[in-house]
Formats: C-alpha cells, sequence, structure tokens
C-alpha cells in the first residue's frame, strides 16, 4: 500500500480510500444496505492496508454512517482516520451545525469524528454558511475535541474553490478530479493551488462514476499501444497518484475483487512515474472519450429523488452507454423492453427540481428529452445481439 503524509497534518494516509457511497444494497434498493456485507468489505480492506473511511449524512438515506460505525467496532476504529461530510444545506440556523454533528457522531456511534467536512459547497451554499459563522463552529467543535481536522467537499469552479480554500486554516478538500475532468471545477489548477497551502487533497469520482473503467473497444486500442499494459482502471489511479498533491484517491468498493485490485494497484503508484509517452496516450484517450460522452454524468445521485419518479441517473447512464460502446440499438431495446416505465426520460414533466441540485450543473429537463428522443427513436431490432448494457 502507498502511504502519504495528510498535507501539513502529522500523519500518513493511505492513498486508497474507501468511499461508502456506492455499499452494496438489497433488492436494489439504495436505501437498505448489505450490512454483512458491507461490513466484511470495509474490515477486509482495513486489515489490508486501508486506513481512510470516508461517508457522508445523505449516503444510502443515511445508513452510511451507521453501517461504517458498526464495522469499526471490534478495534477497527483505532485503526483509520473516519471522514464524514456535514449537510450544510439542512442547517437553517447555527445551532443546527452542531445538532447535525451531534446526530453524526450517535450515527458513527464515535467520540470524535477525525475528518469532518462541509459538504458539496459551490458560491450559494459557501455564502450562507459563511454569514451563519460556521467557521466559528468549526473552531469550537475542534475546541471540544468533537472533530479532529476540517475539510470541504465542493462541485463549483476554481474562483469558488479558491476563495473558500483561503478562507481557513482548512487541513483537507475534497474535489472531483480524474484525467478527463481536468479542467472542470476545481480542476489540476485547484489541485496545485491546495498542495501550495500545504492542504491535503482527497479526490472523489477517480473513474467517473465507473465510465473509465469499461471502455470501449477503440479506447481500448488505444490503451493497447502502451509499451507498458495496464487496465483501464489502474491508468486511472496512476494518472491520479503521479500527482504528489493527491492523498486519497476515494473509491466505492462493492466487491472484494474491487478492493483486491484496487490494493494492488496502489501498492506500485508513486508520484512523477508515469513517462512522457504515457502522459500523451492518457491524453489521447481523454480526447477520444470527449468525442463520445453525450451527458457528464457521474450518477452521484444528487438529483434523486426525482419527484415523479424518474431515474434521472440511470437514464443518462443508458444514452452514454449507447454512444461510449457504439451499441444504440441494443441500448435502445434495453431502454424501451426492460427499464420500467415510471423510471424512463418520457416521464419528466420539467420541473427542474434536480437541476438546482446537480454538482455538474446538466441541464437535466434537455438532456431527458433528448435522452428519450434518441432512444425511443429506433424501431427495428432484427439482427440484433441482444446483451444487457446498463
Amino acid at each position: 500500500m502507498e502511504y502519504r503524509k495528510f498535507g501539513k497534518e502529522d500523519f500518513n494516509t493511505s492513498l486508497l480510500g474507501f468511499g461508502t457511497m456506492r455499499l452494496p444494497v438489497v433488492n436494489g434498493k439504495n436505501s437498505q444496505i448489505d450490512e454483512e456485507k458491507a461490513i466484511n468489505l470495509l474490515r477486509y480492506a482495513i486489515d489490508n492496508g486501508v486506513n481512510y473511511i470516508d461517508s457522508a449524512y445523505i449516503y444510502h438515506d443515511g445508513n452510511s454512517e451507521v453501517v461504517v460505525g458498526k464495522a469499526l467496532k471490534g478495534g477497527y476504529r483505532d485503526k483509520v482516520k473516519v471522514a464524514t461530510k456535514l449537510p450544510v444545506w439542512l442547517a437553517k440556523t447555527y445551532d443546527d451545525f452542531e445538532k447535525l454533528l451531534d446526530e453524526q457522531m450517535s450515527r458513527l456511534d464515535v467520540d470524535c469524528i477525525d475528518v469532518f467536512l462541509l459538504h458539496s459547497l459551490n458560491k450559494k451554499t459557501w455564502d450562507k454558511i459563511k454569514k451563519m459563522d460556521v467557521l466559528k463552529f468549526l473552531d469550537k467543535a475542534k475546541e471540544s475535541g468533537k472533530i479532529k481536522y476540517a475539510g470541504f467537499s465542493i462541485h463549483d469552479e476554481f474562483e469558488t474553490f479558491k476563495e473558500i480554500i483561503d478562507s481557513y486554516d482548512w487541513s483537507m478538500c475534497l474535489i472531483q478530479l480524474n484525467y478527463l475532468d481536468t479542467d472542470i471545477q476545481a480542476g489540476l489548477k485547484g489541485l496545485k493551488y491546495a498542495g501550495e497551502k500545504g492542504v491535503a487533497v482527497a479526490i472523489m469520482e477517480p473513474l467517473k462514476g465507473g465510465l473509465l473503467a469499461n471502455p470501449s473497444e477503440d479506447i481500448k486500442e488505444l490503451w493497447n499501444t502502451a509499451e507498458n499494459k495496464r487496465k483501464p482502471v489502474e491508468w486511472s489511479f496512476k494518472w491520479l497518484a503521479n500527482f504528489p498533491e493527491v492523498k486519497v484517491i476515494l473509491s466505492g468498493m462493492n466487491d472484494i475483487s474491487h478492493i483486491k485490485e484496487n490494493i494492488e494497484i496502489v501498492s506500485n503508484c508513486q508520484p512523477d512515474s508515469l513517462t512522457e509517452d504515457e502522459l500523451k496516450l492518457i491524453e489521447k484517450v481523454k480526447n477520444k472519450y470527449y468525442e463520445k460522452i453525450k451527458v457528464n454524468c457521474t450518477k452521484c445521485q444528487y438529483c434523486m429523488p426525482c419527484p415523479v419518479g424518474v431515474d434521472i441517473p440511470q437514464n443518462f447512464t443508458y444514452y452514454n452507454n449507447a454512444s461510449i460502446y457504439g451499441d444504440l440499438k441494443n441500448v435502445a431495446y434495453n431502454y424501451q423492453n426492460t427499464f420500467n416505465k415510471k423510471l424512463r426520460a418520457s416521464n419528466c414533466i420539467g420541473c427542474r427540481k434536480c437541476e438546482e441540485k446537480c454538482p455538474q450543473g446538466i441541464k437535466i429537463s434537455e438532456a431527458l428529452k433528448e435522452v428519450d428522443q434518441v432512444l425511443s427513436s429506433v424501431k427495428d431490432f432484427s439482427g440484433m445481439q441482444w446483451r444487457v448494457i446498463d
């Protein structure tokens, strides 16, 4: 396992962190975590060197923190740094900050949260909570011993990121970054800026919601031109690990094979280790992806639930896969025949409530219309070799 010093703080974290937004569930229901399997996965990861566990108040409809707390019984708590995130949008008064923190400590069943983040900041939420003295609250929470280190996660442009990071003595920040998203949100510019200030950077969406793990044949062919052959997941992790400013790469691992593979990968991920030719190849792959992706959705679920029941991320997954895999007929068949009618894009009423929550700034209502128009347009499925692409 690769370990890195956590910015200016006096401890090291495993390069691989366990993100608990996508734990295994029962019957496909996001709120119903398969507790036994999830606990076994978390403990296996910790036993094999992972020492950074990331959760949030809203993950799995509030159940992620509870399961993490259960997994940390039996001596596992002392082996890890526990991070979770304050749902700042739920706070109406200053006192709400502490009420939410106390609730999260109770869910996790801990006396102290190691890394406490302000969740999913943007310009609007930042301005609101700053006026509510959230920075004073963080100071008091540290003084009282309820939290050790303060951080934030962000889904906004670099200028907002810079304003936030300059406003407080942060220990860390959590940003979205992968080789496709270098100029999106905080991006590489934010990574470098945080590093200059000694702020540890953790990474979310390293595989862009899984899009980078299962590429189409033409992208596989590009990867195969490399002198050193690697799987797509390894390329993604190696690219991030190449930056010394990256301290933790969060991965939502819901199968033991994912944990084993990722641990093996990060055990051979050192800073500044990619060659010039390898970096050029990654740039070629990036450009090829840009040609294919239709909707920049990472399946973070922030847009859900939809008031009328549309499964927004799944609709975008169908649409992107039709383009990425070059298999419109097969995806259209699945959309029309195996996807529940109540969940389809055609049911969107254009209320745009989802757009207020989308960290990617996607014009969801317009995109859903396009999804249905394209995937409903295919009428002839003759000669199709049916397979499920979801």
